[in-house]
């Protein structure tokens, strides 16, 4: 798998993934990389009084951080996500985010590390740098068994998974969130937690089902989690429209949790192109004046 990726996806970020390596992301290092607006979320520590002074305005200064960067990923692995309506699951599509995203951050010799979670905390891979650690993070995502129609596990609850990130990480570091956010009320507060100390992303898995419902005629549809069964008319439209309101809050609610956390929000659908998801991500965080994760400054140009 992860030669078919660095053949189909590596490869043709070739092109992008030159010129001068950067600091990965910005902290609280020594060199000084930039002055801007005070925002809410910012260390007041951080504050630039001369420049506040001459432009009558709160500004910040930004530090690029030390070279290396250790990168972790959250990985929420619990029944929903192994669902997919086109040809891919969430899961599958998860897996390949993990694989590229790890390649490019250890091909510039920084570790990274992951937590699986399904039905609790299931394993813990220590961060390291290296080929090798990429191939081990996917050995262990694809030998974990997959949900199945038999399958009974307790809802999921994502601030578990959070509350163990945060314990696990002692340095500061960057945490990929990987979820579907199904989850039992609660993962707001832990993930503000998290992102007061780390740089945090949440990666959204997500497929065009779980918005709007295909029209299938009656059937019985199935809760991927506890098992709960339903009956359906899927081509009623009373049902069909309650249903995509009921999707939109829901996402409404998760959008807002993560905003208020302070925390990106990169959204995976199945059938995503990876590259795609790359430029994205890149144009995600250098709108909000961050350099990019693990990527040579000219991604983040080819992602304006």
């Amino acid at each position: 798998m992860l030669r078919r990726l660095e053949w189909t996806v590596l490869r043709r970020l070739d092109g992008l993934l030159h010129g001068s390596y950067r600091t990965l992301f910005r902290g609280a290092g020594l060199d000084l990389a930039d002055v801007r607006e005070y925002q809410p979320h910012d260390d007041v520590r951080r504050i630039d009084w001369n420049v506040t002074a001459r432009l009558q305005a709160l500004h910040v200064r930004d530090y690029h951080e030390d070279r290396e960067v250790i990168g972790w990923f959250l990985l929420d692995l619990s029944p929903s996500v192994d669902f997919g309506s086109t040809e891919a699951s969430k899961r599958e599509l998860l897996e390949g985010f993990v694989a590229v995203l790890a390649r490019v951050l250890t091909r510039h010799g920084n570790p990274v590390g992951a937590v699986l979670f399904g039905n609790g905390i299931e394993s813990v891979i220590p961060p390291r740098s290296g080929r090798r650690q990429v191939l081990r993070l996917l050995q262990a995502l694809q030998q974990r068994p997959r949900a199945t129609a038999a399958t009974r596990a307790p809802r999921t609850d994502l601030g578990a998974l959070l509350r163990a990130g945060l314990a696990l990480m002692p340095r500061r570091s960057l945490a990929f969130v990987a979820s579907d956010f199904i989850s039992t009320p609660g993962w707001e507060q832990p993930l503000a937690a998290l992102a007061q100390r780390h740089e945090v992303v949440g990666v959204r898995l997500h497929d065009p089902a779980e918005q709007d419902l295909p029209r299938f005629g009656l059937a019985v549809v199935q809760d991927a989690e506890t098992g709960e069964q339903l009956f359906v008319d899927a081509d009623d439209r009373v049902f069909r429209e309650r249903y995509a309101a009921l999707a939109a809050r829901r996402e409404a609610r998760m959008l807002e949790a993560l905003a208020t956390a302070g925390v990106d929000a990169l959204e995976l659908s199945t059938g995503d192109d990876l590259v795609e998801v790359l430029l994205r991500f890149a144009a995600l965080r250098k709108r909000r004046g961050l350099t990019t994760v693990g990527m040579p400054r000219h991604l983040e140009a080819a992602a304006t």
